[in-house]
């Protein structure tokens, strides 16, 4: 789960960590009052939504007043973003930060984050911060550095410095760059995050170590323990089909291909999806009902992919276990006749009452190509896309 540069800069005060001050903007009319609290001119006016690149498609500004800062936020309220990471649909900005300015005399790239190939947490770092942070990593990766540390309570100072080395930062600021470091790896640890991102640490000319910028990314398979981190979630940057499905309990990315997967295990989802590439075409979606799914599940499941218009095709790959066949093929039976369905449709069943379940697709006269296993259905639902 990802939460607004607000947000990740208020955890970040509660560890002590130095930013900025700000306040956040939900309406026009907050503007007024919430400007006060800033005592000197001009200040910066971010954008807020799920996605890098805000600078270079005009979603911050400075401004010098608050006439200047009203326009300013009438235009960004309700405009659409287009970054790298927001796709060519972009965002809509329904929230902005208002936030003090400050004179930078150094930028800096500081993240952590959970390292699966190693089993460790990686810190990088880099002294070419800023906006073009991306670029430097593919065009002069010796410029970042890369620290594996293995999961304690605390980091060793002597790989805190390894981690700071490249700031290259005289020795009156190594307790104040070594504290962030820390910090960042207790609230990484404590609130079960997967990234924090920091980009740029600044160094300003009156000598502070100050984010500028603050990026936490969640793993959703903790959030039952955090729900104060639960509570930060802004469904309007979350994709409505994703947010429609974890209401029933079903795992549902959106992806960009034109066949619909519905699967039973995320190990035989990740298959699925894979002999689809193999075959020469792409998933619209990674989609797991489960192991226990009832069958008004399998039905609301159904009619999430199809509310997906790239869908030219469904595959239904189902292992009965605790799920059993037939009850998944009289989900499938009825979340067709509610829809209508107008695209290619094909099942692969195995296991428990899978008989019982290819008997209650063929009584129902609908037109549901059966599939006697993985490759075999994924070829037919090519073929018949195609």
């Amino acid at each position: 789960m990802n939460i607004h540069e607000h947000q990740a800069k208020a955890i970040f005060k509660q560890f002590g960590i130095k930013i900025p001050n700000g306040v956040p903007i939900f309406k026009l009319d907050e503007i007024e009052k919430k400007f006060k609290i800033f005592q000197k001119q001009p200040v910066v006016l971010k954008a807020q939504i799920h996605a890098g690149g805000r600078g270079k498609a005009g979603g911050i500004k400075i401004v010098k007043n608050i006439d200047e800062l009203k326009n300013q936020a009438k235009n960004l309220f309700g405009k659409k973003l287009v970054t790298p990471q927001t796709g060519s649909q972009g965002r809509e900005v329904k929230r902005l930060y208002i936030e003090e300015t400050c004179e930078i005399e150094k930028e800096f790239y500081l993240s952590c984050l959970i390292d699966r190939a190693s089993s460790k947490i990686a810190f990088i770092s880099s002294a070419a911060g800023g906006m073009d942070i991306e670029q430097v990593a593919k065009n002069y990766p010796n410029k970042i550095t890369t620290v594996r540390v293995n999961l304690s309570d605390k980091i060793e100072m002597n790989t805190v410095k390894k981690i700071v080395e490249p700031f290259n930062l005289s020795t009156k600021f190594a307790k104040e760059s070594f504290d962030i470091v820390q910090s960042i790896y207790k609230i990484l640890i404590e609130k079960d995050a997967n990234l924090i991102e920091i980009n740029p640490l600044v160094l300003t000319k009156k000598d502070e170590l100050i984010c500028l910028d603050a990026k936490i990314n969640f793993d959703d398979n903790a959030l039952y323990r955090h729900p104060d981190i639960l509570s930060l979630k802004d469904f309007n940057e979350e994709d409505p089909k994703e947010t429609e499905a974890s209401k029933y309990g079903l795992s549902y990315i959106k992806l960009k291909g034109s066949i619909g997967c519905m699967v039973n295990g995320a190990g035989l989802a990740m298959a699925t999806m894979d002999i689809i590439k193999l075959y020469g075409s792409e998933p619209a979606n990674f989609l797991d009902v489960g192991g226990g799914a009832s069958k008004e599940k399998v039905s609301k499941a159904f009619k999430i992919i199809m509310s997906d218009k790239n869908v030219k095709g469904i595959l239904i790959n189902i292992f009965g276990g605790i799920m059993r066949c037939d009850v998944l093929a009289q989900g499938v039976v009825d979340a067709v006749k509610e829809t209508k369905l107008s695209v290619p449709l094909v099942v692969r069943l195995a296991g428990t009452n899978v008989e019982l379940g290819k008997e209650i697709l063929k009584k129902s006269k609908l037109k549901i190509i059966s599939a006697n296993n993985l490759s075999d259905a994924a070829k037919k639902i090519i073929e018949t896309t195609k």
